[in-house]
C-alpha cells in the first residue's frame, strides 16, 4: 500500500504489541513511526523503525490529555491525517475517554466510552455474553463488601475454579507476593487466602469466580478482528494458541499460535460485534470446553492483541485495516475476510525459543503441523525483524527470548496442574 495517501500513524505503548503494530506500518509504507509511552520496554529499545517518546505519568489523567494535545501540536504539519492506534488496555480506554476531543487532531479508531465500560470489565461483559446469546464460562461476582462483611466466600463449582479480576487496568497497579494475572484456586483455604491477599494490598473493584475450563494451552483461542466505521466486520483472524506463558505475572500471554480457520465461530462473533455496534479493533480469548462442544469466552480487548503480530504474518496486515478504512476509503465496500482458509499459507508464530516450544507444548495434532512449518522455515516472530537488527537489538532480543528457558524451567511445572 506504498501508492496510499499520505498520513501518519502515532503508536501509544512502548511493548511487544507496539512494535508488532509498528513493524506492520513499515513494512506497508516504510519509515520509522513515532511511539509514545510511560516507560521503554525491551521490544522496542535499540530500533530503527520506532521512535521512542517517554512521558512520566503517560498512561493516567490529566498527564495523558494534556501530552496528546502537545503531541497534536508537534505533528501538525505531518503528512496527511495523524492515525492513533493505542495498543494496551490503559491507553485504549484513555483515547475512548477522550475521543471527542482527540477526534480533532487524530482519526481514533475506537469504540464510545460508554461501550468501553460494558466490554473492558469482565463483570459487564459476561451480562453482554447473556444478553447476546454467547457462551461463557459459569461464573460468580465475589465483591469487595463480601469480604469485609467477615463470611466465608465459596465457590459453586467444584476445584478447581478460576479467579480473576474484573478491572485489568486497576489490576495492572496492584502489587504482593504472589500476584497473577489470573488464579487457579485448588482449594477453600487457597480461595479464602487469595481474596484476602487482593483486597488486602489495594485492589477495590469486583473479583471473577468462574467454573475451570479443563484442557491444556492448545485448547485456547485468540481471535482479531477490524471493525470499519459503519460498524461492519472486515477482517477475522482465528489463532490457536499452542503454548502460554507460565510466568505469574504473565499468565495468559501466548508464545506459540498456528493459524485456524473455523467459520461457524467467525459468523456468530461477526454476528455480535455488528450488533452492539462496534468499532476498530477487537481481540477475543476464549478456551473451547470439551464438554458441551463450546468456545468460552473469556474476554474482549478493545485493541490488537498483545501476540496478534501472528496476523500480519500470515498475511493480513494489521496496520491496513484502518487505513483502508480511514485514509483510502476502499474497504466500505470490500467483503469480510475470513482469515486462514487456506492452511499451504500456514506460518507458525513464535514468542519463544524454537527448543522452549519443542519441549513444553503438549502433543498433539496442532504441534505436529507445528513442528512441520518449522522444519520447512515457515514461521516467524514479532521482534526478529531483519530491516531492524543492528547488532545491539539482535543481542538484546536474543537475550528475551533466552529468558524464557529459566520461566519455563522454574513455573512451567507448578502450572501444569491447573490444566
Amino acid at each position: 500500500m506504498k501508492d496510499a495517501p499520505s498520513f501518519t500513524p502515532i503508536l501509544l505503548g512502548s511493548d511487544m504489541n507496539v512494535y508488532g503494530m509498528a513493524r506492520s506500518f513499515h513494512e506497508m509504507i516504510g519509515g520509522a513511526i513515532d511511539v509514545y509511552a510511560r516507560e521503554q520496554l525491551a521490544p522496542t529499545r535499540f530500533s530503527r523503525i520506532v521512535n521512542v517518546h517517554l512521558i512520566e505519568h503517560f498512561d493516567s489523567d490529566p498527564t495523558f490529555i494534556e501530552n496528546m494535545r502537545q503531541v497534536a501540536k508537534v505533528h501538525a504539519d505531518a503528512p496527511g491525517k495523524l492515525l492513533l492506534i493505542a495498543c494496551g488496555d490503559t491507553y485504549a480506554q484513555l483515547v475512548s475517554k477522550h475521543k471527542d476531543e482527540l477526534s480533532q487532531w487524530f482519526i481514533c479508531p475506537y469504540v464510545d466510552y460508554e461501550l468501553l465500560k460494558r466490554l473492558n470489565s469482565k463483570e459487564s461483559f459476561y451480562q453482554v455474553c447473556e444478553e447476546y446469546h454467547l457462551p461463557y464460562p459459569a461464573t460468580k461476582i465475589v465483591t469487595k463488601s463480601m469480604y469485609e462483611s467477615n463470611a466465608t466466600i465459596t465457590a459453586p463449582f467444584e476445584f478447581p475454579v478460576a479467579l480473576k479480576p474484573t478491572d485489568s487496568v486497576e489490576w495492572l497497579n496492584i502489587r504482593f507476593e504472589g500476584r497473577k494475572k489470573a488464579f487457579t484456586i485448588h482449594s477453600q483455604v487457597e480461595l479464602t487466602n487469595t481474596i484476602a491477599k487482593i483486597y488486602d494490598n489495594g485492589y477495590t473493584s469486583d473479583l471473577i469466580l468462574q467454573d475451570f475450563v479443563p484442557g491444556d494451552d492448545s485448547n485456547m483461542r485468540t481471535l482479531n478482528c477490524y471493525v470499519d466505521q459503519y460498524h461492519h466486520v472486515k477482517m477475522m483472524c482465528l489463532g490457536h494458541p499452542l503454548l502460554e506463558d507460565p510466568t505469574p505475572s504473565s499468565i495468559g500471554n501466548y508464545v506459540a499460535i498456528m493459524p485456524a480457520f473455523d467459520q461457524d465461530l467467525y459468523d456468530q462473533i461477526k454476528t455480535f460485534l455488528e450488533a452492539i455496534k462496534f468499532t476498530g479493533f477487537a481481540n477475543f480469548d476464549m478456551k473451547y470446553d470439551h464438554r458441551d462442544k463450546t468456545f468460552k469466552l473469556f474476554e474482549i480487548n478493545i485493541r490488537q492483541g498483545r501476540s496478534s503480530f501472528f496476523v500480519t504474518l500470515n498475511g493480513y496486515n494489521l496496520a491496513s485495516w484502518p487505513v483502508r478504512d480511514y485514509i483510502v476509503g476502499d474497504l466500505k465496500d470490500a467483503p469480510t475476510v475470513y482469515g486462514n482458509d487456506d492452511h499451504s499459507k500456514y506460518k507458525l508464530w513464535l514468542g519463544v525459543p524454537e527448543r522452549v516450544f519443542k519441549q513444553y507444548s503438549a502433543d498433539n495434532e496442532a504441534k505436529k503441523e507445528a513442528l512441520q512449518l518449522l522444519k520447512e522455515k515457515r514461521y516467524g516472530t514479532t521482534v526478529f525483524y531483519k530491516p531492524d537488527m543492528t547488532f545491539k537489538r539482535w543481542l538484546l532480543m536474543k537475550y528475551m527470548f533466552h529468558n524464557y528457558v529459566g520461566r519455563f524451567k522454574q513455573y512451567f511445572a507448578e502450572n501444569k496442574g491447573d490444566m
